[in-house]
């Protein structure tokens, strides 16, 4: 039996026998009481010793779990971390979807009081669902030099990146124009929500803030290459002209980017990238986003609106040589200064002519008897959405008499909203631009830019009434009328009738064939991104 002890403990049992056998002997000498005070000590050691055991064994017992515990944490921590890092490679594809269907105990519910000053914005475009980040073989870096307004830099940036996603580039965030007339020293994130921008298009195209610093240096050594591509040119040009470039020197920069995509005879997956760009991507700075609903949250609260896109200022007239209703000193103004900016080719234009041709914009009194003639109700706000109208108040002056709630961003806000916005055409522009996209009435005198890319919006947010005025035939009949040969019943039934299919409705764009320019713009009605039925021919020869 000794055999199966530890040797401690078979000494101590050894011990126990022994003093057992002493104190046998103890009571056989008469000492009874010491023998059994002997038997107790050692009684009492043997106990003890066997408890130190038990508790050493527990201990070592605890140690072990304890062990096993923190084992099992760390093992569940690792796989813990590791769903969390697959749930947000996949979230992007199904937070939207969550978020959309399930209720929140955090939502939001408006009372009475807050909804008579909430922005009655319009519904926007349904938000994209974005898969994960697009990896593919980079073929080089594409610089971007934006030239013009901002609504022409605006369409120009679309096409870019249309045209790095189809090169399978890298596109570094465009550079604005700075030299241009309206010398605007606004960079891309002083407009657009840059950070936006480059997140919501990574699913198709890498967008970097900056060249990396080793391609930095190779630019600034000369060891890139520039130039402005051909206007108007379809994508088979950039994949057989400017892909090589890219792959021979790594960055090529573009330095002219207006109108430099077709209109038509695209693949389908570009233009509806063209499209979510624009609608999407472009998002304001929060700035100028929250100045403008403040705008359109005043405007609301006194009724609907129109925002009249009067294109009548000095730099516009300049350069278009129109000069109706202008005095010789004005008329000798604006020569001047058409002669003055080198880039503006045409010199020599005949006023007149041009006007009759429906090439000017129109006149503020033109405009007037326009809006009068189409029976627009007279006490409705009118927005001015421009810069300063050459001529002041004389010219305004049958404007604000046939309509006399003329507003416009000045009136509406005080000094200190706009005071960051001051030599800031561009800033200026984007504000009008949030301002004219959610008005009740869009009518553009002249079909400029800004025109054109808003009444494109303005079709994709659900075809929002724009008035697209025929000022050739407008100019025809106002001077008809003003030299009495139609009344003014005549007159206004004339112009009703004409425009009656001018107000934004849907119909495929029109293309003219080698007369790109004359064709219908791409971005005034993206009619492939529409949702409507496409069975049509989303293309109508003229």
């Amino acid at each position: 039996m000794l055999g199966y002890l530890s040797g401690g403990r078979r000494w101590l049992l050894c011990c126990y026998y022994c003093t057992i056998g002493k104190a046998e002997e103890c009571r056989e000498r008469g000492g009874g009481e010491g023998a059994r005070e002997l038997e107790m000590g050692l009684k009492s050691i043997l106990l003890g010793s066997c408890k130190i055991a038990r508790l050493r064994r527990s201990s070592s017992m605890v140690n072990r779990s304890r062990m096993k515990l923190w084992m099992m944490r760390a093992m569940t921590t690792v796989l813990l971390w590791a769903c969390f890092v697959q749930l947000m490679a996949v979230g992007e594809m199904w937070r939207p979807r969550l978020l959309n269907s399930w209720p929140s105990c955090f939502s939001y519910i408006p009372s009475s009081s807050d909804s008579a000053l909430a922005v009655e914005l319009s519904p926007g475009p349904v938000k994209i669902v974005r898969p994960p980040k697009r990896v593919y073989k980079n073929n080089g870096y594409l610089l971007v030099s934006c030239n013009g307004g901002l609504n022409q830099m605006r369409a120009a940036i679309c096409d870019m990146v249309a045209i790095a996603r189809y090169l399978n580039v890298t596109l570094i965030v465009p550079e604005l124009d700075k030299a241009s007339f309206w010398a605007d020293p606004s960079e891309f994130q002083d407009i657009f929500d840059v950070d936006h921008f480059i997140t919501s298009l990574r699913d198709e195209v890498r967008i970097l803030k900056e060249l990396p610093p080793r391609l930095k240096r190779r630019v600034e050594l000369g060891l890139s290459y520039s130039l402005p591509p051909v206007s108007w040119s379809d994508i088979s040009y950039y994949h057989n002209q400017i892909l090589p470039l890219l792959l021979r020197y790594k960055v090529v920069h573009l330095n002219k980017t207006d109108t430099r995509l077709a209109n038509n005879g695209l693949p389908l997956d570009i233009q509806k990238l063209r499209c979510r760009v624009n609608y999407d991507a472009l998002k304001f700075t929060p700035q100028i986003e929250e100045l403008g609903r403040r705008v359109i949250s005043i405007l609301r609260q006194n009724g609907p609106f129109l925002v009249l896109h009067l294109r009548y200022e000095m730099d516009m007239l300049a350069f278009s040589g129109c000069t109706q209703g202008c005095n010789d000193g004005e008329t000798e103004e604006l020569t001047r200064m058409r002669y003055a900016y080198p880039w503006w080719k045409e010199k020599v234009i005949d006023s007149d002519m041009k006007r009759r041709e429906g090439l000017c914009p129109l006149t503020p009194e033109e405009t007037a008897l326009t809006l009068r003639a189409l029976n627009i109700d007279p006490n409705i706000q009118i927005y001015i959405a421009s810069g300063e109208i050459y001529g002041g108040k004389r010219r305004m002056a049958s404007l604000a008499s046939a309509f006399p709630n003329l507003v416009s961003k000045e009136t509406l806000l005080k000094p200190e909203d706009l005071r960051f916005f001051q030599n800031h055409s561009s800033q200026m522009a984007a504000l009008d631009y949030l301002v004219a996209s959610e008005s009740d009435i869009f009518v553009p005198t002249y079909d400029g830019n800004m025109a054109k890319v808003v009444e494109g919006h303005r079709r994709f947010s659900g075809y929002k009434k724009t008035i697209s005025l025929d000022r050739k035939f407008l100019v025809y009949m106002i001077d008809q009328y003003n030299n009495g040969s139609l009344s003014w019943d005549e007159l206004s039934f004339s112009i009703k009738e004409a425009h009656a299919h001018r107000m934004g409705t849907p119909h495929p764009r029109i293309v003219i064939p080698d007369r790109p320019k004359e064709e219908e713009y791409f971005y005034s009605n993206p009619y492939e991104c529409l949702n409507i039925d496409q069975s049509e021919e989303p293309l109508q020869m003229a």
